[in-house]
């Protein structure tokens, strides 16, 4: 090999390095995000910084609302994109990157090549590129950054980098998916042992004081007694067994209930989401987790059951509880049963000494109830 071959290797060598390192850094940076809402903007922030790109944003399909978002941004406010909706047919560009596994550029006037939304933001002419982010035989997202128009074309070694970069993200957000996918095998492992806990020490209990209260005759004092004994530990039992936690615990947020109740309504503006008039969405910051989750779990709940066209949600404190109200209307005549979501949020509020309450109120009418102890 020659000198200077052997120095390209090596810079080339650098490079990856570096790369690595600077994933290694986001990675263990989204350690300490407990809301998972910045790791993104970082992966942006890092192309940017490899790649010499001037703005950087991730778009991926987020299977809990069941449609592309913008994950993370970097130069660019990730809010801009919030009331958009984003398909391959929308995007030729994208699409092209994710059907060829290859990066995309694009020179010039560019917002015929996205919705309309979106428009804004390529009001100049641009040099964009579009890496695709895919591994394993799934796609992930896509990377979309530019440069100013005089800057140079992506050479081959760019290219590479970028489509690195793709590939690096990919396995960045596989593993917080890895990880997500353990803590909610953790956490169904913890119900199937509270389950067990509670049918081995409390009904089976529960079961020999109804056999011995179902039987022929009057009941000796004694075995009154017994019964009593029986059911009192019975309930011991049972509190000892709510009170370790249920397995899920709202995650801290980086953001309120009232910008919530805004992002939910821009999202599903065909719901008619909005605050009661009057109400004011004061949340005690110790409860803000729990509102949101329960905000979040009931939207989608008259999203997915119901043919929804008014959504209100009513918020208030009043003699030491927190009380959240969200009611829709839409209920089909044959109202479905809450899904999991709101199930899993009703353990949430047990940890937390409240109660949440959902059903059908009234004809035609769903309504889910969250109450609350709190000093505020």
């Amino acid at each position: 090999m020659s000198v200077g071959a052997s120095e390209s290797a090596r810079r080339a060598g650098d490079s990856w390095v570096e790369v690595l390192e600077v994933f290694v850094e986001v990675l263990s940076q989204s350690e300490l995000d407990a809301a998972g809402e910045d790791f993104y903007d970082r992966l942006c922030g890092a192309v940017c910084r490899l790649a010499h790109m001037r703005r950087a944003v991730i778009f991926r399909y987020d299977s809990a609302s069941r449609r592309v978002r913008a994950a993370g941004a970097h130069g660019l406010d990730r809010e801009q994109f919030a009331g958009g909706h984003v398909t391959l047919e929308s995007a030729p560009i994208p699409a092209q990157a994710l059907r060829t596994d290859q990066v995309v550029e694009a020179v010039g006037d560019l917002r015929a090549q996205f919705p309309p939304e979106y428009g804004a933001l390529f009001a100049e002419p641009v040099r964009l590129v579009c890496a695709p982010m895919f591994a394993a035989d799934r796609a992930i997202g896509v990377i979309l950054a530019d440069r100013l128009l005089e800057e140079p074309p992506l050479d081959e070694a760019e290219r590479h980098l970028l489509w690195t970069l793709g590939k690096a993200a990919a396995l960045a957000s596989m593993s917080r998916i890895v990880v997500t996918q353990a803590e909610t095998s953790r956490q169904l492992q913890q119900r199937i042992d509270l389950a067990r806990e509670i049918h081995d020490d409390v009904i089976q209990r529960l079961f020999g004081v109804s056999m011995a209260l179902d039987g022929e005759g009057d009941l000796p004092a004694a075995a009154r007694e017994r019964c009593a004994v029986e059911a009192q530990q019975a309930l011991g039992d049972l509190r000892i067994a709510l009170q370790r936690p249920l397995g899920r615990a709202p995650r801290a947020t980086q953001t309120t209930f009232a910008d919530e109740v805004q992002r939910l309504a821009r999202e599903h503006a065909d719901l008619g989401l909005h605050l009661a008039p009057g109400e004011q969405a004061d949340v005690p910051p110790a409860l803000e987790p729990l509102a949101q989750s329960v905000l979040i779990e009931a939207v989608r709940n008259a999203a997915k059951h119901s043919q929804a066209t008014r959504v209100e949600v009513r918020v208030r404190c009043r003699d030491g509880a927190f009380v959240v109200e969200v009611v829709n209307d839409g209920v089909r005549e044959r109202p479905r049963k809450a899904g999991m979501g709101l199930r899993l949020a009703a353990f949430e509020a047990l940890q937390s000494g409240g109660v949440l309450e959902f059903g059908e109120r009234e004809p035609g009418s769903w309504q889910v109830r969250l109450v609350v102890p709190s000093d505020g």
